[in-house]
């Protein structure tokens, strides 16, 4: 593997881990396994019968979670937890056997790439979640679905689109970003309520004479 796929793999796999980490270790560990793909050596543990078997059950567990509306945001929360670690272990597990520096430099860049991802994620589908019909949320979810498929297919097979892709993306999650945490923190405003003022023989204890 080239240094410009190996570049490509590992933020791929970084960026895909934000959003459906599952389906991101099953599908490279299946494709390697068919001889499909070459995955590197770091990551030849992917294509192990008990590491696929879990990624898989996993993946449809997620792909299920991913259609309810509000069981997706607490999924969410919880994957915060998970999807940024392994994001980082994959993107380092492409460069295992490179100098430590750059194994070093892959790995704060997949957790980067991961955070960014799985963040844009979370926050816009919180904010979706804010509509009281499904079909919104449904749509985001199969997008998602789709959008995985298509930038793990880029990675391996058109580095070059889909690094730009890539850069576009962190481009308009940027801009984004702020615009979301400013709809949840609006959302949690109203959610809260107006707080009621005590009333006033409760107000202030009685002087002491």
């Amino acid at each position: 593997m080239d240094t410009l796929h190996a570049y490509a793999l590992a933020a791929g796999l970084a960026w895909a881990s934000g959003i459906r980490l599952y389906a991101a270790v099953f599908l490279a560990g299946l494709l390697g396994r068919l001889q499909v793909v070459h995955l590197p050596e770091g990551l030849a543990v992917l294509q192990d019968n008990w590491v696929l078997g879990a990624a898989g059950v996993l993946m449809v567990g997620e792909f299920l979670a991913d259609k309810v509306p509000a069981f997706d945001s607490a999924w969410d929360a919880v994957h915060t937890f998970i999807r940024i670690p392994a994001g980082v272990l994959l993107s380092w597990g492409v460069f295992r056997d490179s100098p430590a520096a750059l194994q070093l430099a892959a790995a704060l860049l997949g957790g980067a790439i991961a955070s960014g991802t799985h963040l844009t994620k979370a926050g816009g589908r919180a904010l979706i979640n804010t509509s009281p019909e499904p079909f919104s949320n449904w749509g985001a979810s199969l997008t998602e679905d789709l959008g995985l498929l298509g930038g793990l297919y880029l990675a391996w097979a058109h580095p070059v689109i889909f690094l730009v892709l890539l850069a576009g993306f962190f481009a308009l999650a940027a801009w984004l970003l702020p615009k979301i945490f400013r709809g949840l923190r609006v959302l949690w405003r109203r959610l809260r309520g107006p707080i009621a003022p005590l009333p006033m023989d409760r107000a202030a204890p009685p002087r002491s004479r």
